[in-house]
């Protein structure tokens, strides 16, 4: 007979006890992060609700997103914004026109394409660009644009200042997407014989797609509530005008700013109507950022 050697039974894993010294580490930790973000959340709260008690009245009046101010006197509880929300909508459409396409290709550059000392000075000036404050971007296109070149003061000046704010968002948005791309993407596409560049555009910028216009449209939402550059690089109006190069223009900002001046009791109204305006639509353009986002992830998968 064969003598059988009989092998110990598999043991399963080992709990240790949590010690206590660590759950009241953990506890702790929870406590103060709870607390933190209920204290930030404090002033948001407050602010939110300050603005949908003091413009509440102003927004629900169909005259408010129809009618603009033209020819309404600053005692009058009348007109509407409509001149404004066009002003806001196409400075930022214009900037996006120009800031997307190019904030793309630099951070496609960055990732893919970018080694040695030019993607070094880019990444430095992109950085640089970040940190700008939106004055210092209007003051260097009113230099260029009006005290150099000449030109009047139009929304198409407001909208190069916005190309500023814009770029570096969108660059930083697509560079960080598109790092998120799995490697064995790349490597299983180039392994089938399929150049680099059809290689982005086919494999690597569809997969980061979602993630992308989100930051786009966070991008838009962030510099449509700018003060500075239409403080500086345009007048104010009370009626709507559709010439983007030429005359003043209003926008939800400069109307705050305009009607702050305004000592009646209309004024008052119409800068917090114009406030939870800009708030509707910024709350707008993050709503459809999450909405696209999801909409593409779930055709993806």
């Amino acid at each position: 007979m064969t003598q059988q050697t009989l092998e110990p039974p598999l043991k399963g894993p080992t709990f240790h006890p949590i010690s206590p010294a660590r759950k009241i580490k953990n506890n702790l930790a929870t406590t103060l992060f709870a607390a933190s973000f209920l204290i930030a959340l404090i002033p948001l709260v407050w602010v939110l609700f300050t603005v949908l008690r003091r413009g509440l009245k102003a927004v629900l009046s169909i005259d408010w997103w129809t009618h603009s101010l033209y020819g309404v006197l600053p005692e009058q509880f009348t007109g509407g914004v409509y001149h404004a929300i066009y002003g806001t909508l196409i400075q930022a459409a214009i900037a996006a026109v120009f800031s997307v396409p190019l904030g793309i290709m630099v951070g496609v550059y960055l990732v893919e394409y970018g080694r040695g000392t030019l993607a070094k000075v880019t990444t430095f000036m992109v950085d640089i660009l970040a940190g700008v404050p939106s004055i210092v971007a209007a003051l260097f296109i009113f230099a260029l644009w009006i005290a150099t070149m000449g030109l009047p003061q139009s929304a198409f000046a407001v909208a190069l200042a916005l190309v500023l704010l814009m770029l570096p968002l969108v660059v930083r948005s697509t560079e960080e997407m598109m790092k998120l791309v799995p490697d064995e993407l790349r490597e299983a596409s180039y392994a089938l014989g399929v150049p680099k560049w059809k290689t982005i555009v086919r494999i690597v910028i569809p997969t980061a797609l979602p993630g992308m216009i989100s930051g786009i449209l966070l991008a838009l939402a962030r510099v449509m509530g700018e003060t500075a550059p239409v403080l500086i690089l345009v007048g104010y109006s009370t009626a709507i005008n559709f010439d983007v190069l030429h005359g003043n223009m209003a926008s939800l900002p400069l109307l705050i700013y305009t009607e702050l001046k305004n000592p009646e009791a209309a004024g008052v109204e119409r800068v917090w109507g114009a406030a939870l305006t800009l708030i509707v639509l910024v709350g707008v353009v993050y709503l459809a950022a999450a909405g696209v986002n999801r909409f593409l992830n779930r055709n993806r998968s």
